[in-house]
């Protein structure tokens, strides 16, 4: 059945707060958790935002900050295997982004896996529950070549639809470019890409590939988020969708895309010993600053 709308005014069931609640702890103790849909009423994706916002609720008053929405299922593929025929879309906070070129920490994900997509940066805000194409051009900054490493607190990647969406969509961790570029200078939908592990492709894709373009799907995104009250604003990042595949992201692989007309991001993940030895060095070096 197709997502009903994603936000309510009745405040969170407890069903919601409880299923909310063992997601939380699953991150926490880095213990994957079992699915999730059961915990809620059958199909109700309304609820699973309810379990989505509830967790980032509690990461922003522990600090966090919302920088961005990302948005999943853009692939009719991954749509038509958990039977909707739209995407969804989950929160990024500032502690969720990784620097170009940076190294993911051994045991900071659960079980990452990693996917190459289009990053919008916004000018300007988008508050209509119509919002066009047009709309989006207009407050579109720049585009950047990005990577997404999803994640999934839910064992083996056990998901439906109702455990991603309260899983705040899958959300990991992100990576984006360093050279902004404007739209006037690139047709996202005719972009190329190509993700590579070690050197050896592993996924490759078009923009096409994405909603038939990112930017319908960021029109989805906006209209979507306005419906609800909490439309994009100006300097968020938007995640547009997976060009291609997603890859399993292991232990000392390192990761680069290249998209056509945006240019490369790379990110890679530390062994279990590489992270053992950052800890070691930071350790020494704060012994050393003690002492002076």
């Amino acid at each position: 059945m197709p997502p009903q709308p994603p936000h309510s005014s009745r405040p969170p069931s407890p069903e919601a707060e409880k299923t909310a609640h063992v997601l939380w702890e699953a991150e926490r103790s880095g213990t994957p958790c079992p699915p999730v849909r059961d915990r809620l009423p059958a199909g109700d994706v309304s609820a699973a935002y309810a379990v989505q916002r509830l967790n980032i609720e509690r990461r922003l008053a522990r600090g966090g900050r919302l920088v961005g929405r990302k948005i999943g299922l853009t692939s009719s593929a991954v749509q038509a295997q958990l039977g909707v025929d739209q995407p969804d879309f989950g929160a990024l906070l500032a502690d969720m982004a990784v620097p170009d070129g940076g190294t993911v920490p051994h045991g900071r994900l659960l079980q990452p896996k990693i996917e190459a997509e289009v990053a919008l940066v916004l000018a300007a805000g988008l508050p209509h529950p119509d919002t066009t194409v047009v709309d989006v051009l207009r407050a579109v900054d720049f585009a950047l070549p990005a990577l997404e490493i999803v994640d999934s607190r839910i064992a083996d990647w056990d998901i439906g639809l109702v455990d991603t969406v309260a899983d705040n969509a899958s959300s990991g961790l992100f990576v984006v470019g360093a050279t902004p570029v404007p739209l006037t200078s690139v047709d996202l939908r005719a972009v190329t890409m190509t993700l590579s592990r070690d050197g050896e492709e592993v996924s490759h894709g078009t923009g096409a590939d994405c909603l038939d373009g990112p930017l319908n799907a960021a029109v989805w995104l906006a209209s979507t988020l306005a419906r609800t009250g909490d439309p994009l604003c100006a300097g968020d990042v938007v995640l547009t969708g997976a060009l291609g595949p997603m890859a399993v992201a292991t232990p000392g692989s390192r990761f680069e895309a290249v998209i056509a007309g945006l240019g490369s991001v790379r990110v890679g993940f530390a062994s279990a010993s590489e992270s053992a030895s950052a800890s070691e060095s930071a350790f020494v070096s704060g012994g050393k600053a003690g002492q002076r």
